[in-house]
């Protein structure tokens, strides 16, 4: 049952809220919705040059992720057995952290987004979790509502190898809803029997209008609103004390903020992959218990 305030509730209720808050709250509001739809009058694709420096800022990170993979020493970043970070992350906190250097977030007419969350799950071992996130045809139960549907495209005889094509219909609701099919090209490796990785490169991203009616199509480039140019997602995970420490990476491409809103803009557009970030390790945490 949903409860609802009467009207003088809501009268009493609006005059504990100062009205220069009320404004700030309202022009945050008008400010974030003028963002998320000044693309509509032209094209909206990601320019070349933003396009090369997040293939040149990704090959720095993957250089990074690749010694870190070569050792079980430091496999994971900043979780030290013993560290207040690992005492943390065995009492069941998140820890979410932007990455993001602040010379190279932004890139000509597109921002740049580094994140990395870490989580750990007691009793897991490294053979679950590659089971669970390789077995696409359920992340509609396990990641719901952020994926509607998800399947391997190739290949296509029933094996799930470490190299593999997968495609995902995501929704992101926030002040307003989007929805977009995406495509991954998938590798797995392992440095041994305690420690794995996997590396998820977007080949394609398409936003979806009027999703799940019979008007249902994928927008052109022209008519895309840029919420999501390219996404690169890293996972690291290690099987010790007792569990299972699980470390993702996210690096994704969007359109730049239009000058004179980013004040308002930036934290709404920064708050996106954090939410994100930490809905996925929730979500992998609650499916390694069941």
């Amino acid at each position: 049952m949903i409860l609802r305030p009467s009207f003088g509730k809501l009268r009493s209720m609006r005059r504990v809220i100062p009205s220069w808050r009320m404004a700030i709250r309202t022009r945050t509001v008008l400010a974030s919705l003028l963002f998320l739809s000044t693309c509509g009058a032209g094209p909206c694709e990601a320019p070349a040059a933003a396009t090369a420096a997040f293939s040149a800022y990704v090959s720095k990170v993957e250089v990074r992720l690749a010694e870190q993979h070569r050792s079980p020493n430091g496999f994971l970043a900043s979780v030290e057995s013993g560290s207040q970070t690992s005492l943390r992350l065995r009492r069941g906190e998140f820890i979410i952290e932007q990455l993001t250097p602040a010379s190279e977030a932004d890139l000509p007419g597109a921002l740049l987004h580094h994140w990395r969350g870490t989580a750990f799950v007691r009793g897991a071992p490294v053979g679950d979790f590659e089971r669970l996130t390789k077995d696409f045809n359920g992340y509609p139960q396990r990641f719901s509502p952020q994926v509607v549907r998800a399947s391997v495209l190739s290949p296509q005889d029933g094996r799930i190898p470490d190299h593999f094509t997968a495609s995902m219909r995501v929704r992101q609701r926030h002040m307003i809803t989007v929805v977009m099919d995406t495509t991954y090209d998938i590798r797995y490796g392992r440095l041994d029997v305690q420690h794995g990785f996997s590396s998820s490169r977007s080949t394609r991203i398409s936003e979806i209008a009027s999703p799940g009616t019979a008007k249902e199509h994928a927008l052109s480039d022209g008519e895309e609103h840029g919420f999501l140019w390219q996404q690169n997602i890293y996972w690291s995970y290690e099987a010790r004390d007792g569990g299972l420490y699980m470390q993702i990476e996210s690096i994704s491409l969007t359109r730049a903020i239009p000058t004179g809103l980013g004040w308002v803009v930036r934290p709404y557009v920064e708050s996106v992959p954090h939410e994100s970030l930490e809905f996925t390790l929730r979500a992998a945490c609650n499916a390694l218990r069941t």
